[in-house]
């Protein structure tokens, strides 16, 4: 993976938000020239500007609801391959700002798939979008990429619609022989050192356990595919190697998602948190909620491990200290970017120890 990203012209849309900002690092660590168009970062403070990931990259302020400036800025950078992850991505939040979360995670996915068939350069389109893109039906077995396209909530049906139209561009524009090639992308509940984010349950918790008080938990027994941030991304970056590789054969929905082992409840994860923080970190159920979230939902990675090599590589617990041994660095005054690329050197080594295993097998 290392030495095909060496010099290839990546554009990220979404590069100031947590998930934005992990990527940008990481596709800095391995040689590519980055650019990034975004909105400023979603909360404060940020691991984008924190970590100083914009001095190894071009960093655009644009809006993906702003047309034009999406389509000038993709023309002038000409990038190779486009990484769409600007969206609205809170769930609580889409129920206070339904329109504001359809109209980014719908329109702006249309506004970057528009753009993108203009620009001759780009090779390869990876449109990031949500496991709550699919019409949860609540049951115990994970969700494939064939199972319907839905959404209780306007963030789930924004997404659900990022995925209807990813498909009517790929179909209607992006399967000639010399056009870009799109895929689709899906994970689960993604966490990790550097999420400030309202309403998620680690950036929630950490700021708790920082004042003294106890986390609050909304739904104790909701039980989600909680996955550690690199593991993803490494999936995202897999997947446009393949697409780049051998076009449509790849240009389709994807799974990202961890292993059974990981479908855990928000309890046993905010457990997990406080005791590997110590100092006394504790928890209470919150009162009065009365929206909807979805009590179980998973997804099946079936498909990414048999036709891409991709797996999950950390275990939950592996996830669960990377993620506090991030924060508490992180208060202990050590530089957020060291911080960041220590984990994904690490990270790295574990890809190499996987695919090592794999070859001698």
């Amino acid at each position: 993976m290392n030495s095909f990203w060496q010099g290839k012209k990546v554009f990220i849309t979404g590069h100031t938000g947590f998930k934005g900002s992990w990527l940008s690092l990481w596709l800095q660590f391995l040689g590519a020239d980055v650019v990034g168009y975004a909105l400023q970062p979603p909360s404060t403070p940020s691991l984008f500007n924190m970590a100083h990931i914009e001095e190894g990259m071009q960093s655009i302020q644009g809006d993906v609801l702003d047309y034009s400036k999406l389509q000038t800025t993709l023309l002038k950078y000409k990038p190779d391959i486009v990484i769409h992850m600007a969206a609205q991505s809170l769930v609580q939040h889409s129920y206070k700002f339904p329109i504001e979360t359809l109209s980014v995670n719908i329109m702006g996915t249309a506004n970057v798939l528009e753009a993108a068939r203009h620009v001759d350069s780009i090779r390869v389109i990876i449109n990031v979008t949500s496991d709550k893109c699919y019409e949860n039906r609540e049951w115990v077995w994970g969700y494939r990429e064939n199972e319907p396209m839905g959404g209780y909530d306007p963030y789930s049906c924004s997404k659900g619609c990022a995925e209807l139209i990813t498909s009517s561009y790929q179909r209607s524009y992006f399967s000639g022989e010399n056009t870009a090639k799109i895929a689709s992308v899906r994970a689960g509940n993604v966490i990790g050192g550097g999420d400030w984010a309202a309403d998620r349950i680690v950036p929630d918790s950490i700021r708790a356990i920082i004042k003294n008080e106890p986390i609050l938990i909304r739904n104790l027994y909701a039980i989600r595919p909680w996955q550690h941030v690199l593991e993803p991304l490494r999936g995202y970056l897999l997947l446009a190697q393949k697409v780049w590789e051998n076009g449509s054969k790849y240009a389709e929905g994807w799974n990202f998602g961890p292993n059974d082992s990981h479908a855990w409840t928000v309890k046993e994860v905010v457990e997990g948190l406080c005791r590997l923080w110590g100092n006394n970190a504790t928890w209470k159920t919150e009162k009065d909620n009365h929206m909807h979230e979805a009590y179980y939902l998973k997804l099946d990675s079936t498909k990414a491990v048999h036709m891409l090599g991709w797996r999950p590589l950390l275990t939950m617990q592996d996830t669960l200290a990377m993620t506090v041994e991030w924060y508490k660095n992180f208060y202990d005054f050590k530089d957020p970017q060291k911080i960041t690329l220590e984990q994904i050197s690490m990270y790295q080594k574990e890809i190499y120890v996987d695919n090592h295993s794999f070859r001698s097998n």
